[in-house]
């Protein structure tokens, strides 16, 4: 847990640099997400199975996660599609990362291949469409090998979401049929534990309680700071409590 933790407090630095190199960020949902991608890419993907950043704009820790291991994606505002730097899925969109995840599952259900399909979604993407129609088609065919992570972070773009939408998430996937765990976002053990986790014949929703902005006291739990990139004195102030 300790390695995990200091994983996590490096990949924070890594994407603040990337943030002053590139001059675009958003820092606030890259900072929510970075426990659970430490736990995918350290702990529990396998060979076979397969990653979908749905929230695609928070793609500095993962494009840096691959890089540690030899892959060279590019970088740019939302990932590409490039199946050999590990990126299977181009994102940005929101509401595109489920249903391409729910199609690459199905189709190894018909091929009898092994391997799960994980894919991390924001609690703002749950506003689309495509999210319900996908979760009724997951349930339908029985995907349990497809594991969704919502980032709940509670912020999307502008507002809370819920002054925007209900956000009762665990009830609504639960009527679709869903097998669902509440988490802590930024806990390893709840994270690791619960990825891991063998559902038969459902698919697997985590919902995984986080703070936006996680880590820089100064953006936690701020709507600002979706998009924003810190001025000089911010940066420094972040590179501190970094420490």
């Amino acid at each position: 847990m300790e390695m995990l933790s200091e994983k996590a407090r490096e990949l924070r630095k890594g994407v603040l640099r990337l943030a002053v190199e590139t001059g675009e960020a958003h820092l606030g949902g890259s900072f929510s997400e970075i426990e659970i991608l430490t736990s995918l890419y350290e702990s529990v993907l396998t060979e076979n199975d397969k990653f979908i950043l749905s929230k695609g704009h928070a793609y500095a820790p993962l494009y840096l996660l691959l890089k540690e291991r030899g892959f060279n994606p590019k970088l740019s505002g939302h990932p590409d599609i490039d199946i050999k730097n590990g990126i299977c899925c181009t994102t940005g969109s929101l509401g595109h990362g489920l249903p391409t995840a729910a199609g690459m599952a199905f189709a190894r259900k018909l091929k009898g291949s092994t391997g799960k399909i994980y894919v991390l979604m924001s609690d703002g993407e749950c506003q689309e469409g495509t999210t319900w129609e996908t979760s009724e088609f997951a349930c339908y065919y029985r995907l349990d090998n497809l594991k969704v992570i919502i980032d709940c972070n509670k912020i999307q773009a502008l507002d809370m979401t819920e002054k925007v939408v209900i956000p009762n998430y665990a009830e609504k996937f639960r009527v679709f049929g869903w097998h669902v765990d509440e988490i802590d976002g930024h806990n390893f053990n709840q994270l690791i534990s619960t990825l891991k986790k063998e559902i038969s014949g459902k698919p697997h929703l985590i919902i995984a309680n986080t703070i936006k902005g996680k880590g820089i006291s100064y953006m936690e739990n701020s709507a600002m700071w979706h998009s924003r990139s810190p001025t000089e004195e911010e940066l420094k102030k972040a590179y501190e409590e970094l420490k």
